[in-house]
């Protein structure tokens, strides 16, 4: 993973087209560069969520036996001056903290100006939201709010923690009518990040949470060209994170009319490959199967084959490479992808 930093969007997206070309498909790129704002998706049969997450991170000292201790389930180094402050919090675990034990975290987030304890705040914020009982407290506090206005903080390990923070609020169907309204800010953090980033990684695993059912997948419909380009540039973990939000878009019938006249680069074919990760290529294939499962008109075909470099073009139309490409991975030595592609193929 990268650190997350956020570089100029011109020089980053550049910086992919760069990657893209070398594999051919410099052009599908393009919408990205433009700037272009991207939307919002849907559900799917086999739909992918990553689940709850707890993560740990270095870097502040804990008082014995605080909230922060507890929570974080970080080794204690040596107590605090401001530690006092916050309170005797004591012998709580994540599940049995009361109201005013996360309104004084929200307060501390707040008021800090040392991005070390911003980030171990929200850290400690989003272990505690791995607990139902804290997931409705915390959006009772409006701490939904406090914690997205830290997507843009200037310190990397910042952001990525109110990711993570979110993610986890995001199992709760009440905390995703807020948690939706900052589908934006986070399609420009994939956007605008170092790709592999911990940053990308986080929002889209937000995204696939946020995607499941089909109630907030039309605000993904415009992210689907930025979600096929990064399948491309990006590593096995990030492509794995992309294609589970694909999977969800692609199983809502509703959605498949955006999908399908998405800008699509057609070096994402290269992925039809043996050597492709089993676990990428797995959900690759669940895709295209959800993909052709889709049965357009004639007239909606003819229309479609106008525009150039769309995904029903690369992926669905009779002139694609795609057809060939699934005959050869039958021989594929894993067995349950040769099921797969007999399942399309047939």
């Amino acid at each position: 993973m990268g650190d997350g930093s956020v570089v100029p969007r011109l020089g980053n997206m550049k910086a992919l087209l760069g990657i893209v070309a070398g594999a051919g498909a410099s052009y599908g790129l393009y919408k990205l560069i433009s700037g272009q704002v991207f939307k919002k998706t849907k559900k799917i049969p086999q739909s992918e969520s990553p689940g709850v997450k707890r993560s740990q991170q270095g870097g502040v000292e804990l008082r014995p036996g605080s909230l922060l201790a507890k929570v974080s389930g970080l080794d204690v180094v040596c107590a605090r001056p401001d530690d006092a402050a916050s309170g005797e919090i004591i012998h709580q675990s994540p599940n049995k903290l009361e109201l005013h034990h996360l309104n004084m975290l929200l307060a501390r987030l707040q008021t800090s100006d040392n991005p070390s304890d911003r980030s171990q705040f929200l850290l400690t914020l989003g272990n505690a939201a791995a607990f139902t009982v804290n997931q409705n407290q915390i959006r009772e506090l409006e701490g939904i709010p406090i914690i997205a206005g830290f997507l843009p903080d200037p310190a990397p390990e910042v952001r990525v923690q109110a990711l993570n923070a979110l993610n986890n609020l995001c199992m709760n169907i009440q905390n995703q009518e807020q948690i939706k309204l900052y589908v934006p800010q986070v399609l420009e953090l994939i956007e605008m990040s170092a790709v592999n980033s911990d940053l990308q990684l986080g929002a889209l695993r937000l995204l696939t949470n946020l995607s499941v059912t089909d109630k907030h997948q039309h605000l993904l419909k415009e992210s689907v060209t930025l979600l096929l380009s990064l399948l491309v540039v990006s590593n096995e973990a990030l492509q794995v994170q992309t294609l589970k939000v694909l999977v969800n878009l692609s199983s809502n019938p509703d959605m498949m009319d955006d999908i399908v006249q998405a800008q699509a680069p057609a070096s994402v074919l290269l992925l039809f490959d043996e050597r492709t990760s089993p676990a990428v290529l797995l959900r690759l294939l669940t895709f295209v199967g959800n993909l052709k499962a889709w049965r357009p008109s004639a007239q909606v075909a003819d229309e479609l084959r106008r525009k150039q470099d769309c995904l029903f073009r690369v992926m669905l139309d009779e002139s694609s490479q795609l057809h060939g490409k699934l005959v050869q991975l039958l021989s594929h030595p894993d067995r349950e992808i040769q099921v797969q592609v007999a399942r399309i193929l047939t």
